[in-house]
């Protein structure tokens, strides 16, 4: 798991919820590796994608599992099972989709942003990349565990 905060982390630069994302990613990671075929010797692929001014947004895509993710209830002083309602309490939304053979769970997180006067030029500090990938996107990252 400190392999996909890493990630997550140096994707997230100057991000007002990485701190965040990297700690959904986390969980996301080890749901994959207890509950899933991803944690049997096999992989899972974290995603992170932030092409919107105020939106990034973390997936991870399993190997499958029969139950489908639910978030249960925050109970803060539980052992466990307690995960993706964190996960859905510090973000703007989180959700699943199947991805054969396993399944995409993932998390996003909003901010607000400053939105220019009518007629003024957008600002845009990010600097140019040279595989003309939107910023704060990247080619998923595969790991093994």
């Amino acid at each position: 798991m400190a392999l996909a905060r890493r990630f997550v982390a140096e994707l997230l630069v100057g991000c007002p919820d990485r701190e965040t994302l990297m700690t959904c990613v986390s969980e996301l990671s080890a749901n994959a590796i207890v509950h899933t075929a991803s944690g049997r010797g096999g992989t899972f692929i974290v995603e992170v994608d932030a092409r919107r001014d105020g939106v990034a947004r973390v997936a991870v895509t399993d190997e499958g599992a029969e139950a489908v993710p639910a978030a249960g209830a925050l109970d803060l002083m539980a052992e466990g099972g307690r995960g993706l309602a964190m996960v859905a309490a510090c973000t703007s939304r989180w959700g699943f989709a199947d991805a054969y053979p396993g399944r995409t769970v993932w998390a996003e997180a909003s901010w607000p942003v400053a939105v220019p006067s009518p007629g003024q030029p957008r600002p845009d500090h990010r600097p140019s990349r040279p595989d003309h990938r939107p910023p704060g996107s990247a080619r998923p990252r595969r790991i093994r565990h």
